[in-house]
């Protein structure tokens, strides 16, 4: 992730073969991995939060190798920032680039409606 295009990270995306489409790249590969420019993910979240852990485990299921975290439990002055620019108080809060996605709730019904990865690859 050496390099950015318009301020998106260059990261990788790892992906099971799909062989009808593509031939195997090695005979013993099971996976293919692309590089592909994504935005920043930015996470406020706390130490002990299940709905913050869940929503990492999704975005990295989506290709997402860098979270950015800011632990609001630690930083108070990052809360009261949190709260300014969300109008909300629980974590986790997910920005991907400029767009603030939500919490967990948000983020799976992102996803369940086909919308998460086009905000991930735009």
């Amino acid at each position: 992730m050496a390099g950015s295009k318009l301020g998106k990270k260059l990261t990788y995306q790892c992906l099971e073969p799909d062989y009808r489409a593509i031939p195997p790249p090695k005979a013993h590969s099971f996976y293919y991995c692309r590089k592909i420019a994504m935005p920043s993910v930015k996470m406020y979240t706390t130490a002990v939060c299940p709905f913050c852990v869940r929503a990492k485990q999704i975005l990295q299921s989506k290709g997402v190798a860098h979270i950015e975290e800011v632990r609001v439990d630690l930083l108070p002055d990052e809360r009261v920032k949190m709260m300014e620019i969300t109008g909300r108080r629980s974590v986790p809060q997910i920005f991907i680039g400029d767009t603030h996605v939500g919490g967990c709730d948000d983020l799976m019904a992102l996803d369940s409606q086909g919308g998460l990865m086009p905000l991930l690859q735009a």
